[in-house]
């Protein structure tokens, strides 16, 4: 009997950058476990290897991959969906990662984003937000300026971050990423991160239309698109999917964003912040090889 996929969820907003550091390590360490577990096959039948490469483009398995970045690409019949961000094809594991693609049975490893409402899930767990407390404010600012050259993301804090966190928010934000989830979920990814990019590393708006709408078309989708899910996030319809993943994210037992939570055997385990990635190694049985591992150097 063929094993269970081992499926992860990713809870985030974008109004947070510890989820954006979060979001981008994740899909990292992901593309990384599965490059190692299909290097070490790899190595057990190198022949087996030479004849996965002429099969990316066959229309059996959907077509060729269309590039880093896009997601869940129906390339293949198995129980699992691998993914690669621009950020994880590293050149030197040698394998391509259309690979990963049309052989993600192999992978066994399954990730679904969940975009949620951190302020809402603050709210129901009774959490103090982080910048309303003077101590740990000043730590976070001086950590996140740390995370930032260690993850290598292009983190910048707002000029006025109170008025962008606690004023601002991110409600019409993660309406727009419910309804991209809902109508165009392989583009989930790719507008999250435009919208993470305008926020935390532009100081640019992340609250009106149009501000919205330049990050989706930046994205890659057309302006009609756009304006569509737009519309759609006055709608109840969308409104209520953001309240179920925050609920969602709730009834796991967190008390803020990110979170991934990680099934394997019918079970599960929830981890906090966006620095688990080793616990999260651990719990797949995989081996995380840093935060960018095309730089790991060994030392002696």
């Amino acid at each position: 009997m063929p094993s269970l996929p081992r499926k992860l969820e990713l809870f985030y907003d974008v109004l947070s950058p510890y989820s954006w550091l979060g979001f981008e390590v994740t899909l990292r360490g992901k593309g990384d476990m599965e490059v190692g577990l299909l290097r070490s096959l790899a190595h057990k039948d190198q022949n087996r290897l030479c004849q996965l490469e002429p099969k990316i483009s066959s229309p059996a398995l959907g077509g060729p991959c269309q590039g880093p970045g896009i997601r869940n690409t129906p390339v293949s019949n198995g129980p699992c969906t691998c993914s690669k961000s621009p950020h994880t094809a590293h050149s030197g594991f040698g394998l391509p990662w259309q690979v990963l693609c049309c052989h993600q049975n192999i992978c066994n490893i399954s990730l679904k984003l969940q975009p949620s409402f951190l302020v809402g899930i603050m709210k129901d767990s009774g959490n103090l937000p982080p910048l309303l407390v003077p101590q740990k404010k000043k730590y976070l600012m001086d950590e996140l300026q740390q995370l930032q050259n260690f993850y290598q993301v292009p983190l910048v804090i707002p000029r006025d971050h109170r008025v962008v966190i606690i004023d601002k928010g991110s409600l019409a934000a993660m309406q727009f990423l419910s309804s991209v989830e809902m109508e165009k979920p392989e583009m989930l990814e790719k507008v999250s991160r435009e919208l993470w990019m305008r926020i935390w590393s532009r100081d640019e708006d992340i609250t009106e239309s149009q501000s919205i709408q330049t990050a989706a078309e930046k994205a890659g989708l057309s302006e009609e698109v756009a304006k569509c899910l737009l519309e759609k996030c006055s709608t109840e319809e969308v409104k209520k999917k953001l309240r179920e993943t925050k609920n969602t994210a709730c009834k796991y037992g967190t008390f803020g964003l990110p979170i991934i939570v990680v099934h394997v055997d019918n079970q599960f385990d929830m981890l906090f912040d966006s620095d688990r990635m080793e616990l999260l190694a651990h719990l797949l049985g995989e081996q995380w090889q840093g935060p960018v591992p095309s730089t790991v150097k060994g030392k002696l």
